[in-house]
């Protein structure tokens, strides 16, 4: 066992870095699975590789249901957007140790992975990506970032997952600022969580990494006074992932106090 441990990498990460270790066990603890719902190759790979207590995450089955269901709807709308739109330019925010570029190789011109240093250090020892893939080891609030993107006027596809709920609204509002400022047209799919959800509830796994939940909104039409470059086109609640693997949510989905309790992904398009 000690020998097999040396042969792994160790990574020392907390705080809201640390959340991307557990996300990641949750997609390749699910494709280990024989009737899998989603797939995701790389995780698996990096995770075999990886020197690191993932008790926590494994027990932690809310986390686990959620990151599944948040996988299926934005592989899915992802992967519409890039059928229709061949020469569109990704841009990844926060994507921690995400691999959906992998997953939509071949259908897209770039695709720009953008987290903070130290998250990117983390990255960039398990993937190695220079093109058609990049690694930008910046803020997303900070301006600077879109420097290392080559953009020509292409349709934009900005993905955000996993992060609002960790930043204050003021950053959020910074964040789309630099989006709208950069791009002439852009499309985002942005998951959020609701206010209610931010107050009240904990995900057990990362409640020792000093991650915490600071900030929600109810919906893409609420979201505009955050973002008002922006116009909200559709609120998909994660529940429509939900009911891929749980049946039981094809019934709860019908009812909105249990859509609204569950995060949504908002699509958003420069005005």
């Amino acid at each position: 066992m000690q020998t097999e441990n040396q042969n792994k990498t160790k990574v020392s990460v907390q705080g809201v870095p640390e959340t991307m270790l557990q996300t990641l066990f949750a997609r390749a603890a699910e494709s280990r699975k024989e009737n899998h719902n989603i797939y995701d190759e790389k995780a698996i790979e990096i995770v075999s590789r990886l020197d690191y207590d993932f008790s926590k995450a494994e027990s932690d089955k809310l986390m686990s249901s959620g990151v599944i269901a948040r996988t299926i709807v934005l592989d899915r709308l992802v992967n519409d957007y890039l059928t229709k739109h061949p020469d569109t330019i990704v841009v990844n925010i926060a994507c921690g140790l995400d691999t959906r570029c992998y997953r939509m190789k071949g259908k897209y011109q770039r695709w720009y992975n953008i987290d903070l240093p130290e998250t990117m250090d983390i990255r960039s020892r398990f993937l190695e990506e220079n093109g058609p893939i990049y690694q930008i080891a910046k803020s997303a609030t900070d301006p600077s970032y879109t420097l290392d993107i080559e953009y020509h006027g292409e349709p934009v596809l900005v993905v955000i997952e996993g992060l609002t709920m960790y930043l204050t609204e003021q950053d959020v509002r910074k964040m789309f600022e630099i989006i709208d400022q950069t791009f002439t047209q852009a499309k985002v799919l942005v998951e959020v969580m609701a206010p209610f959800v931010v107050k009240h509830m904990k995900e057990k796994s990362i409640e020792g990494s000093q991650a915490k939940f600071i900030w929600g909104v109810k919906s893409g039409k609420v979201f505009q006074s955050v973002a008002p470059s922006f116009r909200s086109e559709k609120d998909i609640s994660l529940v429509e992932g939900m009911k891929e693997f749980v049946p039981v949510y094809k019934v709860l989905g019908k009812i909105p106090a249990v859509r609204n309790f569950s995060n949504k992904i908002l699509i958003l398009n420069k005005r």
